[in-house]
C-alpha cells in the first residue's frame, strides 16, 4: 500500500511505523555546514551536491516544507522557494565579500545591512535584523561569526523596534494569498509552521549575555518582548490555519548549554510556559498535536516542560552536550518524539567510532519509533564525503534497506 509523506511523517510521529528510517531535510537538518559541500566535491562527490534538492534524492531525504513565520520577517519565505528573501553582497578592501540576508527576523522594514568597522583581518557588519556581527575575513563561511551588538538596549530601543514589528504589515504576506493558499495545501511533503520561540526572539533583539542581565535587571521589560511575541505567533498561526493544513509547529529556542538550561527552570516556568501553553492550545484548536522544538545544548531540565505544554518533539539532543536518546526514550516513552542524536564526533573520528555511535542506539530507537536520525546539529566541516556516505548506508542496513550506489 502507498503512503503519502505527510502520513508517514505523521504515523512515525504517532508510533504508527517501528523501524521505518524516515531522515528529514529542512533548512538545517541533515544540511551541511558552510564549506563542506566544496570539501565533498573536492574528495569526489558530485558537483550537483551544491543543490538541496539533490542531496534529497542522493541521500535519500524525505523534505519536510517550513512556512516561515516572523523568525524569517516575511510569512511564506520558505528555505527553498522563490520566496526566499533576497541577499546582498558587501564587498570589503581586498575584494572579498559577505553575502547578507535581507531576512530580517521579524523586522519590517529591517536595518539596512552596512559594513561598521574594517581591520586587516576582520570585518564588522549589520545585517538586516540590526545585528553587528565580527568577522574573520579568511573564515567566511567555515565559522560563526562574533556577535558584537544589538538593536534593543533598554526600553526606548526596544520602544522604536517595536515599531518594526507589527504582524500585520502588509509586506509581511504573500500578494496573492489565495493563490498561495492553493500552492500550499497542494504540497504532498509534511508542511511545517514556524512560530519561532519567546526566549529566542529576546535573546535576537537583545543578546545572550545581555538577556540574562536582564531577567534580574528589568522583568517588566523582558514580559512585555515576550508578551509581544506571543501577539505575533497567535496573528501568525490564527491567519494560517484557518486556510492551510499544516503537519507540525516549529518553535526554536537555543537557550541552553552543556550543563544545563540558561536561565532556571523556574524562570522558564514564570516567563515562558504560559506563552508556549497559549500558542500549542492555540494549535491544537486546529489539528496540530506535533510541536518541535529546535534547541542546542544540555536539555534533560528543559524536555519535562516543554512536554507539560505539549511541545513533544526535540532535536538536535546533542551528545557533547549529555543528552542521552536511549535513556529519555525509555523515560518518556511516546510523551516525546526524538530527533538527532548522532554524535557528530564520530562521523569525524571514522567508520569503526560511526558504526559504534550508530549501533549504540539507533536499532533500539527505530524500532521503539517516533525518531528521525541526524547528525546532532549541521554537518560540520571534517567530516569526509566517505565517511557520511558510509554513515548513510549503515543507517539504511539497520533498517534492512538496499544500500544506497554513491
Amino acid at each position: 500500500m502507498n503512503i503519502s509523506p505527510k502520513e508517514r511523517f505523521l504515523d512515525i510521529c504517532h508510533f504508527k511505523r517501528p523501524g521505518d528510517l524516515c531522515m528529514l531535510s529542512t533548512g538545517i537538518i541533515n544540511a551541511p555546514w558552510g564549506g563542506v559541500v566544496e570539501e565533498w566535491i573536492e574528495q569526489g562527490a558530485p558537483k550537483a551536491i551544491r543543490d538541496r534538492s539533490f542531496q534529497r534524492e542522493y541521500f535519500q531525504y524525505q523534505h519536510v516544507r517550513t512556512m516561515a513565520g516572523e523568525s524569517l520577517g516575511i510569512f511564506g519565505a520558505s528555505q527553498d522557494e522563490e520566496l526566499l528573501p533576497p541577499t546582498i553582497d558587501l564587498k570589503y578592501k581586498d575584494k572579498g565579500h559577505i553575502t547578507v540576508g535581507t531576512s530580517s527576523s521579524a523586522l519590517i522594514p529591517g536595518f539596512e545591512p552596512r559594513i561598521v568597522s574594517e581591520d586587516e583581518r576582520t570585518v564588522a557588519v549589520r545585517n538586516a535584523r540590526g545585528h553587528t556581527r565580527k568577522f574573520i575575513k579568511d573564515r567566511v563561511g567555515l565559522m560563526m561569526a562574533q556577535q558584537i551588538d544589538w538593536p534593543v538596549k533598554d526600553r526606548a530601543t526596544w520602544n522604536e523596534l517595536k515599531k518594526r514589528l507589527d504582524p500585520d504589515t502588509p509586506e509581511r504576506w504573500p500578494s496573492d494569498w489565495d493563490a498561495y493558499v492553493q500552492k500550499m495545501n497542494a504540497k504532498s511533503e509534511p508542511l511545517v509552521l514556524e512560530v519561532s520561540g519567546t526566549y529566542l526572539c529576546v535573546r535576537e533583539w537583545v543578546g545572550s549575555k545581555n538577556v540574562l542581565y536582564m531577567f534580574y535587571d528589568d522583568p517588566g521589560l523582558i514580559e512585555d518582548m515576550m508578551e509581544h511575541v506571543a501577539y505575533m505567533q497567535t496573528v501568525l498561526i490564527k491567519r494560517v490555519l484557518k486556510d492551510i493544513k499544516v503537519e507540525q509547529a516549529h518553535f526554536s529556542e537555543d537557550m541552553a548549554y552543556d550543563a544545563g538550561p540558561l536561565i532556571s527552570p523556574a524562570m522558564v516556568r514564570k516567563f515562558m510556559m504560559p506563552h508556549y501553553r497559549k500558542a500549542t492550545d492555540l494549535l491544537r484548536s486546529y489539528g496540530v498535536d506535533i510541536n518541535y522544538m529546535d534547541c542546542d545544548g544540555n536539555l534533560n531540565e528543559l524536555i519535562p516542560l516543554w512536554l507539560e505544554v505539549g511541545i513533544n518533539f526535540v532535536w538536535p539532543l546533542e551528545v557533547a552536550a549529555h543528552n542521552d536518546a536511549v535513556a529519555l526514550r525509555k523515560k518518556y516513552g511516546k510523551d516525546l518524539i526524538i530527533g538527532g542524536t548522532i554524535d557528530k564526533r564520530a562521523l569525524i573520528k571514522g567508520k569503526a567510532a560511526i558504526r559504534e555511535e550508530v549501533m549504540s542506539k539507533v536499532p533500539f530507537l527505530l524500532e521503539t519509533g517516533g525518531y528521525f536520525p541526524s547528525v546532532d546539529h549541521m554537518i560540520p566541516p571534517g567530516i569526509t564525503f566517505e565517511n557520511y556516505c558510509y554513515y548513510i548506508n549503515l543507517m539504511r542496513e539497520v533498517a534492512g534497506l538496499e544500500k544506497l550506489s554513491f
